[in-house]
């Protein structure tokens, strides 16, 4: 696929995995529109990205977690572009809490944003990808294939996500759209910085060891490949896949060294 003068709708724009996605589709050709709640950091960025690659971008402050917000970024997109080629989804909470301890309100605050904006986004977007025949892609993780412990409500949402682009894939099959979950493994970011504590702050620290992990410029050209060579599923990294296939064929031992995994992680929740 040539991106170039595709409009691109990117959610989670002003940072880690949304900000590279709008660096690499802005270095293909495309023009963006740029949606996340940071409007300052969204207008720099977008003013960057016209200045240093000669598209066209604007900014949509918007919270995903509100319907309206939604409606409103997919209406201002058509009014500057008139068309929608592609939409990434890739807005997203974590958190890193023991189910035992949290608030309820953080799982509530984990759907809002990472299952519920996914839908509202691709509600409002899907009719105008129908006319192009372009690409709803889901940012979700491995988390929404093997239940992560500390991130029960990071694991449901990312599982129901990955149902919803499921059925709807199957549902779209004959109309020529295209429907892919890009799943990344543990990626440099500051999702775990704003990951939601129990009482539903942000820890404000890492948990992990960020310059081991896979960097948000390579996840980006990857998601970009993939929706090039219009793939179903994107399993990034061999822990990734390795992870998928244990927990399919041996799913008690998967518990087994998932539990292991995270008790070397910093101030470790299980022991």
């Amino acid at each position: 696929m040539d991106f170039k003068n595709k409009v691109i709708i990117v959610t989670g724009a002003s940072s880690g995995i949304g900000k590279a996605c709008a660096e690499e589709f802005a270095k293909r050709g495309a023009n963006l529109v740029l949606a996340a709640r940071q409007y300052v950091t969204l207008c720099e960025i977008t003013a960057d990205l016209e200045k240093r690659y000669g598209i066209k971008a604007i900014a949509v402050q918007t919270d995903v977690s509100k319907e309206e917000d939604c409606k409103l970024l997919v209406k201002q997109a058509l009014v500057t572009f008139d068309r929608i080629d592609i939409l990434i989804n890739n807005a997203g909470l974590s958190m890193r809490a023991l189910f035992n301890e949290l608030d309820l309100s953080v799982l509530k605050n984990l759907m809002d944003v990472n299952f519920w904006g996914t839908v509202y986004c691709t509600k409002y977007a899907l009719p105008e990808i129908l006319k192009t025949k372009g690409s709803v892609v889901g940012v979700s993780s491995i988390a929404g294939y093997r239940g992560l412990p500390g991130r029960t409500g990071y694991s449901a949402s990312k599982f129901a996500m990955n149902g919803f682009m499921e059925a709807l894939r199957t549902e779209l099959l004959k109309t020529g759209i295209h429907v892919m979950v890009a799943c990344p493994g543990f990626t440099a970011s500051n999702i775990r910085v704003t990951a939601l504590a129990k009482d539903g702050a942000s820890h404000g620290e890492t948990s992990m060891e960020e310059g081991k992990m896979m960097s948000a410029e390579l996840v980006a050209a990857t998601i970009a490949d993939g929706i090039a060579e219009r793939k179903r599923t994107l399993i990034m990294t061999g822990q990734g896949k390795l992870t998928v296939w244990i927990n399919k064929l041996l799913p008690a031992w998967a518990d087994k060294l998932v539990f292991n995994h995270f008790t070397k992680e910093k101030k470790a929740l299980i022991k």
